[in-house]
């Protein structure tokens, strides 16, 4: 066994506890005691464990580039000249808590894309919800570029991106990015620290994402946009790129579509409402924000002269410059991933 297959089998053998210190995590709350009520109880769930993925996933494209490895516990997905590759879950989920380890293509990856997100796209294709972490890949010597989405009942037009650094290279290891979808919250977190809430408002409306969603996981060819605006692209000379992912969790509410039934009893559902961020991580989402928010819309009074209502000007703002890097190309407005081109690339539509 080479170097690179003991670090996931580290990675792989350790979902346990992960999944113990997420819950502690992701559990906490003002009360000792609510928060005590809420983890025994998501502990007892049977689901809460990482599935392989003949158990939870189809591959959606890419042929022999989406490859197995540890009896299905880590999937590999390469991007080459011929195609990208992608997976989807085999359900349908209303809310839940979605995450992955993902280690990331090393080298020279500009125009690179690798994405892990939830959608409905294929289902309600002018009405979709999607919460999107991507990751753009970029020339050597710079680092990896990560931003998270969220689109509501077809509301592309308003893009809600916001793009972060990161304190790690994502090429060296394994991390964890993870999605918590309730009725009325969204949180993103990366590893142990959460990056982003959304809350929702009545002025959202039905911008925030209610409907159930499928999880995504690809890598395709983004050079028309993602390093520099187009500037920098794919070069085909480093393939094959390939994107490792790996202790997959899907723990939610998973709905038939077509009867519209749902598998979670309504005292589970409530357990992802109750999820609160502790006063520790509060704080840590708050340095992360001032640190490490490269773009965020909210600040961004070129394409939004007035602010959207539900944006409140955070502790990023500090530090928060417009510069080119920490604007979104304008021409990306919208998502986008369900209509793949013979070379695997995701066009814009």
């Amino acid at each position: 066994m080479n170097k690179q297959e003991k670090g996931e089998m580290v990675v792989c053998s350790s979902s346990f506890f992960f999944l113990l210190l997420a819950s502690s995590l992701l559990l906490s709350s003002s009360s000792s005691s609510s928060s005590s009520h809420v983890a025994s109880s998501i502990l007892r769930l049977p689901d809460l464990a990482t599935l392989s993925f003949e158990e939870a996933y189809t591959q959606l494209f890419g042929d022999s580039n989406l490859a197995l490895h540890r009896n299905g516990s880590t999937v590999h997905l390469s991007l080459d000249q011929r195609t990208g590759a992608g997976f989807a879950s085999q359900d349908l989920y209303l809310h839940g808590f979605f995450s992955a380890s993902i280690k990331l293509p090393s080298d020279y990856a500009a125009g690179v894309v690798v994405a892990f997100y939830m959608s409905n796209g294929d289902i309600f294709e002018k009405m979709h919800d999607e919460l999107d972490f991507e990751f753009l890949g970029n020339i050597r010597g710079r680092e990896w570029r990560v931003q998270t989405n969220v689109y509501g009942n077809g509301s592309t037009a308003i893009g809600r991106e916001e793009r972060y650094g990161l304190w790690f290279d994502p090429t060296e290891d394994f991390h964890r990015y993870s999605i918590l979808w309730s009725h009325d919250k969204i949180l993103f977190y990366i590893d142990d620290t959460p990056i982003r809430e959304v809350t929702r408002t009545q002025a959202m409306g039905g911008q925030f994402p209610s409907k159930p969603m499928s999880l995504y996981a690809t890598i395709w060819d983004g050079s028309n946009w993602a390093t520099l605006g187009g500037r920098y692209k794919v070069n085909y000379k480093y393939a094959p790129y390939v994107a490792k992912f790996a202790d997959l969790i899907l723990h939610g509410c998973a709905v038939d579509p077509s009867g519209h039934t749902q598998s979670c009893q309504r005292p589970d559902v409530l357990l992802y409402d109750a999820i609160t961020m502790s006063t520790v991580q509060r704080s840590a989402m708050e340095k992360f924000r001032k640190k490490y928010v490269t773009y965020s819309y909210c600040h961004d009074r070129v394409r939004y002269p007035t602010l959207l209502p539900e944006c409140e000007i955070g502790p990023e703002s500090e530090s928060f410059h417009a510069s080119g890097e920490a604007k979104l190309n304008k021409h990306r407005n919208h998502a986008k991933r369900h209509r793949w081109s013979s070379a695997g690339t995701a066009p814009w539509v």
